[in-house]
């Protein structure tokens, strides 16, 4: 188009100088080409400006390759150089400056987090290198991106496995390996599991996983400590040179209140890094007795399954009522629905109006209209004809604690009947078990404001003697049960101010965050007054907080706080009654960089292989040169960069087209006046 419009132009501005040309030859003007030339100029400027007002200019720019070199900053580096640091520091700006003549060579540190100075420092506490592999894709993945290289000792406590992270990363990354990659005697404990509330009398689990590294023949006790005395022992007997097994401590809960426990290890001879040898566990006991109804659409086994696994449990009080004699809900902690709303009661409307922690699970009966209704946060699609659906357990759930065995037993379950055809989350849902085969969850809990629980299936009491047909026992399932009352009744809170944590225990690396909820007298929350927090610490030295508004609630972000116990008051006046919360949280010192010992080569050696680089160890660092360099895939690309500039926004452009019709106006009076 742009062709034409010039085409054009040229072609009226040629007539008109043409014209002008024969005209000044019949009047005997001097040089007539070169008024012609002038008007002709004019012309073609002018008709530009009103056919073509833009025009596109093309900028050719050559880039550089980047080089992005991934430094791990983390403590671990220090302990892995020792005293080869200096070397190692200035053998990789080395290597930096001499990739800088040829590429655009840009540093990164990385540990907790990404950072772009103090880079050599070896000072972030944790190690997060899926998250930095992330940000490089983030950030420079749409430019010129010639290589990374990732220097770092192999390690990660943060984050997933970088090996099974799924990048679209087109550029080769090279790995430098940090340390010494043999192995050392190591006894650690790597996690540890159980609830964070427990209700008083009540017996509770806590589980930890044990890692043991070329301890053969170790066999000791780990010990499960309170206030410095051991209240249980569980003994381990190391038999190979890799050896990890789970270990389960039964604690009765006794006593109300924030119990912190030690689980220990003992040392092995000849281990070296001991930091690892123990973990902190925070369980409060609450001593309430909490109110379950079950409230069914008709009598069915599933009732006498759930009844029959709560039997015992000091901290709980079970009702069962059918359909047709009801109480009122707000008179229990938690409801069970079963089958309800119903085909023959839909009771929606009175299941909505009571903010409650609620587990509905599904079955023939259930009205599909009315419990889409209840579902804000699902799409949910019934069937008119039930299928069977074989569960199985999804490793990501983290709401609670499961059984040991629970995937032994499920491999002996038989179907539920579901008659769920597609469910989706629109907010967060926690699956404990997915259909076997397909996305359809089976059993899911949900942490909300008012949390609930979704079984999307009836035959809980087939689960129940299968277990017992096949392992003599009851346990895996009813523990299920259990918890995910407990996890439903935990979340209870009648009070109308009350503060929550997402958790008791937090790092001194944490920020620590407290969210406040004030309920009016019909249970919605308000946020009209202030909420004053004061926090001390065990020496009774306080500091004075206000609580920022967020949507209908609280909010308040506390930064991080030096290790130690801490207690919490909270205060705010509404319609002239004053309120108060009170709690505790503990902040501890997890030195994250020395739960494990070492350099894992085979990591690094396996990403720079999935992303066709190549592996180095520290001290060969400036051979990575010669690969770059020789890598033909790595090259400079030239950006073209086409821009339309209008003609109006030159104003040089008037100013031409001013001098060449001052210029013929000129010769015409100056030839005339001859």
């Amino acid at each position: 188009m742009q062709i034409l419009l010039w085409t054009i132009s040229i072609a009226l501005a040629a007539a008109a100088g043409y014209g002008v040309y024969r005209a000044d030859v019949k009047r005997g003007t001097p040089h007539p080409w070169l008024t012609a030339t002038l008007r002709g100029i004019v012309m073609l400027l002018a008709l530009l400006l009103i056919l073509a007002p833009a025009i596109t200019i093309t900028k050719n720019e050559t880039q550089k390759p980047v080089i992005l070199f991934l430094q791990d900053n983390s403590a671990s580096i220090a302990m892995a150089l020792g005293k080869d640091s200096t070397n190692y520091n200035k053998a990789a700006q080395q290597l930096g400056d001499k990739l800088g003549d040829k590429y655009k060579v840009v540093t990164w540190g990385f540990g907790t987090d990404v950072q772009t100075d103090s880079t050599f420092r070896y000072t972030q506490q944790s190690t997060d290198i899926a998250n930095a592999l992330s940000k490089a894709q983030e950030y420079y993945g749409a430019q010129n991106l010639g290589a990374v290289i990732l220097a770092s000792d192999g390690r990660y406590n943060q984050g997933s496995n970088p090996l099974y992270q799924q990048l679209s990363l087109q550029s080769p990354l090279y790995t430098v390996g940090i340390g010494d990659s043999a192995q050392q005697k190591d006894l650690r404990i790597t996690q540890v599991y159980s609830n964070k509330t427990a209700t008083l009398n009540s017996q509770f689990e806590i589980r930890t996983d044990v890692l043991a590294t070329l301890c053969n023949g170790y066999n000791n006790s780990l010990q499960l400590l309170e206030g410095g005395n051991v209240i249980a022992t569980s003994n381990i007997a190391v038999n190979s040179d890799r050896y990890d097994r789970s270990v389960s401590f039964s604690v009765k809960a006794d006593k109300a209140g924030l119990h912190h426990y030690t689980i220990q290890a003992p040392v092995v001879d000849g281990e070296k890094n001991i930091a690892n040898n123990k973990k902190d566990v925070f369980v409060e006991v609450v001593e309430d007795k909490k109110d379950i109804l079950i409230a069914a659409a008709s009598p069915h086994p599933d009732i006498n399954a759930i009844k029959e696994a709560l039997q015992g449990l000091d901290g709980y009080k079970l009702t069962v009522r059918m359909a047709y004699e009801l109480p009122s809900f707000r008179d229990y902690d938690v409801v069970i629905l079963h089958q309800l709303p119903s085909m023959q009661m839909n009771n929606a409307r009175d299941i909505a109006s009571v903010k409650k922690p609620m587990w509905f699970i599904m079955g023939m009966q259930s009205n599909p209209g009315a419990t889409q209704s209840l579902f804000s946060n699902y799409k949910l699609a019934m069937q008119m004809q039930p299928v069977d659906a074989y569960p199985a357990y999804n490793n990501a759930f983290n709401s609670f604690i499961v059984p040991q065995n629970l995937q032994a037993v499920l491999d002996k379950m038989p179907p539920l009947n579901v008659p769920v055809a597609k469910m989706e989350a629109i907010g967060g849902m926690d699956v404990l078990f997915n259909q076997r085969g397909g996305q359809l969850p089976l059993w899911a809990v949900h942490n909300t404001t008012t949390p609930l629980a979704i079984t999307t299936g009836e035959g809980l009491w087939r689960w129940r003697i299968y277990e017992y047909k096949n392992f003599n026992t009851h346990n895996t399932i009813d523990e299920c049960i259990r918890q995910t009352i407990a996890f439903l009744a935990v979340n209870v809170n009648d009070k109308p101010f009350y503060v929550s944590l997402p958790k008791y225990v937090w790092s001194d690396q944490e920020v620590i965050t407290l969210n406040a909820y004030l309920l009016n007298a019909t249970s919605q929350q308000v946020n009209t007054p202030d909420v004053q927090l004061s926090i001390a610490d065990a020496n009774g030295k306080k500091q004075d907080f206000s609580f920022e508004r967020a949507g209908s609630a609280y909010k308040l972000n506390t930064g991080t706080w030096a290790e130690g116990n801490y207690s919490y008051t909270a205060r705010t006046v509404y319609n002239g009654t004053t309120h108060t919360a009170a709690g505790s949280f503990v902040v501890t010192h997890t030195p994250l960089e020395q739960m494990e010992s070492g350099a894992d080569y085979a990591l690094l050696y396996g990403l720079s292989n999935k992303y066709n680089g190549n592996f180095v160890p520290a001290k060969n660092i400036a051979s990575l040169y010669d690969s770059i360099s020789k890598n033909t895939n790595i090259k400079p690309v030239i950006q073209s960069d086409i821009t339309a500039v209008p003609l109006i926004d030159w104003k040089w452009y008037f100013l031409l087209i001013l001098i060449f019709a001052v210029a013929e106006w000129l010769l015409r009076k100056y030839w005339l006046a001859q």
